[in-house]
């Protein structure tokens, strides 16, 4: 081995292909994996390798986020911190004193100061556009001049609404790189490796993130979806795409990625039989014969699909789809499409996924920005308890045999394995108390295989990463705490120590 060498010792390795941590090492050499095994791995050791000793912390393959949004963490940190203003003429001074920044707005306002009054930022900045982003991003203060530009009001801000503005802010390069280089550093800090990034329609930078690879400073794998918002898929855009990154170890275009239904607290989520607060099964009138002409339309290109979906008359309703799309000979579908969130599915179903290979990205943290009592309360609402035993069952697809991957919609939640365990194991909500739905609960290690192994497949990128096994690239994630062994109520404030992609740390706080 050369200078490039390390060995990382540790007595919990999980490699994604067994299910429980041995005590053992990983050997790697120029960014690839040599040997995985138990023992110490001395053979592989001589005067140039790094020994890297953990302990008991827990080594595992690089996490992968199958579904996140960085242009939705860009606007919550982009402009002036408007945190702990005690006034919209005081967050308006901020914006107004902001250097750096192409355009005026601001992050952090508190949701006290919401209104749909447009007054006092027209006086201020008069023609020139002016948004406030709330806390979490759950509102926005605008002026007259940025509803006209952006083409959104505060009563309708949410992302897909707000895409003019999202790609304004993303095209300030001179202030977006930099946060996209905090924000890799972020996700190399919950060890994180690998990403399916979300960009409206042809919104990202490309140029600059191919920039970032050459320099030896994009610390993760990125797979772009494109997700049509302003227009139909523009299928050119990936073509033209594809054939950029063709060269590119680390950046790659995946294809196209669409919302269909919404949530089931707002009837918005399309079920099969009627709510029992509403008349009718679904708030929207959803376009399936649109939602099957794009999938056909991205699929004739060689490009991959995945439906948002999120009630059980949506799930059925894009596995009809998928049936229609090409198949192999066992029956598979040739492109590796997905569905993302499956709130509450029809069990039923999840052998239909199975058999034709469709990918389930789901959310392994939602459970951690609710609370018990309302999330309870809202099922029994508007579907009642017995669809309600449905709700986030990946034990379901797990048992049907449906490939599982983790996902974070990201910023709504973050990759946070001990609170991704907490909730998606454990069942429980913040606040503790009694778990919900113990019935639809993974394990802990079937929950880190789906967010390493689960996730490269979802990628298609599983030859090369998503298992810790020779031959593959070395993407690891070291952890603080072996949080397979302990219940799933003391996984949370698991930290990650260390990462690694390709072989090179790119986060260490050992």
């Amino acid at each position: 081995m050369d200078e490039k060498s390390f060995v990382i010792r540790s007595r919990a390795i999980f490699d994604g292909v067994a299910d429980a941590p041995f005590s053992g090492h990983v050997a790697v050499c120029d960014g690839e994996i040599v040997s995985v095994g138990e023992g110490d791995g001395d053979a592989f050791v001589t005067g140039a390798t790094r020994v890297i000793d953990v302990g008991d912390a827990l080594v595992t393959p690089g996490l992968v986020d199958a579904h996140c949004f960085f242009q939705g963490w860009l606007l919550q940190h982009y402009g002036a911190d408007l945190s702990g203003c005690a006034s919209l003429a005081e967050a308006a001074a901020r914006v107004a004193a902001q250097e750096g920044f192409a355009l005026r707005v601001g992050h952090g306002l508190p949701v006290a100061l919401a209104t749909d009054d447009t007054g006092l930022l027209d006086e201020v900045f008069a023609d020139e556009p002016c948004v406030l982003v709330c806390e979490g991003a759950e509102a926005m203060v605008m002026n007259a001049a940025a509803e006209a530009r952006f083409g959104f009001t505060p009563r309708e801000c949410w992302s897909e609404r707000a895409h003019l503005l999202l790609a304004a802010v993303m095209a300030d390069h001179a202030a977006s790189v930099p946060l996209y280089r905090r924000y890799l550093s972020m996700m190399n800090g919950y060890g994180v490796t690998a990403t399916k990034e979300m960009g409206y329609d042809d919104d990202w930078f490309v140029d600059e993130a191919l920039a970032l690879e050459s320099e030896g400073e994009l610390t993760v794998r990125v797979s772009l979806m494109s997700q049509p918002v302003g227009r139909d898929a523009d299928i050119e855009y990936g073509l033209g795409l594809r054939h950029r990154l063709a060269e590119s170890e680390l950046v790659d275009f995946s294809g196209y990625n669409q919302m269909t239904d919404g949530s089931i607290g707002e009837h918005a989520g399309e079920m099969k039989e009627p709510y029992l607060d509403f008349d009718g099964r679904c708030s929207m009138d959803v376009d399936w014969a649109h939602h099957a002409d794009e999938v056909r339309r991205a699929e004739e290109a060689g490009f991959r699909f995945s439906l948002h979906t999120q009630g059980d008359g949506a799930v059925s309703h894009a596995l009809d789809i998928y049936e229609g799309c090409a198949r192999d000979d066992d029956g598979r579908l040739r492109l590796r499409h997905a569905m993302t969130d499956l709130e509450a599915a029809d069990p039923a179903d999840f052998a239909r996924m199975a058999a034709l290979g469709v990918v389930a990205e789901v959310y392994p943290l939602i459970q951690s920005i609710a609370s018990r009592a309302g999330k309870a309360e809202m099922i029994r609402r508007t579907i009642g308890e017995e669809r309600g035993t449905r709700y986030w069952n990946r034990r379901g697809m797990l048992d049907a045999g449906v490939t599982v991957a983790c996902a974070t919609d990201l910023p709504m939640t973050f990759d946070d394995l001990g609170t991704g365990i907490y909730s998606a194991c454990g069942g429980y909500f913040p606040e503790g108390g009694s778990p919900l739905f113990s019935q639809n609960m993974v394990s802990p290690a079937e929950l880190l295989r789906a967010w390493c192994a689960g996730g490269a497949f979802d990628l298609m990128i599983e030859d090369r990463v998503g298992t810790l096994e020779p031959g593959k690239r070395a993407d690891i994630a070291v952890f603080d705490r072996n949080v397979l062994a302990c219940d799933p109520v003391d996984a949370r404030g698991c930290a990650c120590v260390m990462t690694f992609l390709d072989g090179r740390v790119v986060h260490d706080v050992r």
